[in-house]
């Protein structure tokens, strides 16, 4: 029996694009999945065209919820699914035809991953392939590299605790990768491309500002403050800088910072960031 996989597409006002995300699932090649429609309390066409796909493909459902945000969104959609595997799905993206069964295909030669992705391409207002850092510990303590749209397994979601609720700004998916896969778990980018990243003049991403995107920087610092230790440097090594600057010990976006300035050589919390 073929594993069954559960895409989430949260939807916000989104409706003008959500038939082409919707017709890339409905093209997978790996026909074991059902596709979770969260309207997360849109006011356009959203539940209207969601309805449309509901009638045309039993395997698409469609949940109604009041407005609290994507990672809300994400884990409400994920909470009432029943496949063993999620891919998270945004309504203005797009996976390829094969993208499932390529990511399952890695999870049966490896019982060690955690989390599958690929190579994408960006769409829209910038068209060209998006170049990613190789992944590793230390490249994720520093930067995200893995698109929101990965395959996991629902038991990974529980076992932390779902999506993170609290980075309301921004940043959900690297704080998500952090939790994770900071105690272990190997990963695998399939080469292939496998996701289609829709750029806009306005989204989530160009909105995050620097006031906003500050706060999600100083609640994973205190939050994650052990793994960025660990891969990026110890507080130990810098005890004569910090006591220089005893007004700061009890600053822990001071204390991540002078590490991250001190071991790859930059503000994490510059405006320039």
């Amino acid at each position: 029996m073929e594993k069954l996989v559960s895409i989430i597409v949260p939807c916000y006002n989104q409706g003008n694009y959500l038939n082409d995300s919707l017709q890339s699932v409905l093209n997978q090649t790996h026909a074991s999945w059902e596709c979770i429609i969260v309207d997360d309390g849109s006011t356009d066409e959203t539940k209207d065209i969601a309805s449309k796909w509901v009638e045309k493909d039993s395997r698409f459902k469609y949940v109604y919820k009041a407005n609290e945000g994507l990672c809300a969104a994400r884990n409400s959609g994920i909470k009432i699914a029943n496949g063993d595997y999620i891919l998270p799905l945004d309504a203005d993206d797009k996976i390829s035809e094969n993208y499932l069964i390529l990511a399952l295909l890695e999870f049966e030669k490896n019982q060690n991953l955690k989390v599958v992705y690929c190579n994408a391409l960006k769409f829209g207002q910038i068209n060209e392939k998006w170049k990613l850092p190789d992944y590793s510990l230390k490249n994720l303590a520093i930067s995200n590299m893995i698109f929101c749209s990965a395959v996991y397994k629902k038991s990974d979601w529980e076992r932390i605790g779902g999506y993170d609720v609290a980075m309301v700004y921004g940043l959900e998916d690297w704080e998500f990768w952090i939790s994770m896969l900071k105690n272990g778990g190997e990963v695998k980018k399939i080469e292939e491309v496998g996701f289609f990243y829709r750029t806009k003049e306005d989204s989530m991403v160009t909105n995050l500002n620097d006031e906003l995107a500050n706060k999600m920087y100083d609640y994973m610092s205190v939050k994650h403050a052990d793994f960025f230790v660990k891969h990026l440097g110890s507080f130990k090594i810098l005890i004569s800088t910090i006591q220089k600057n005893n007004k700061n010990l009890n600053n822990t976006k001071f204390l991540i910072n002078l590490v991250f300035k001190k071991i790859v050589g930059f503000n994490l919390f510059s405006k320039n960031k």
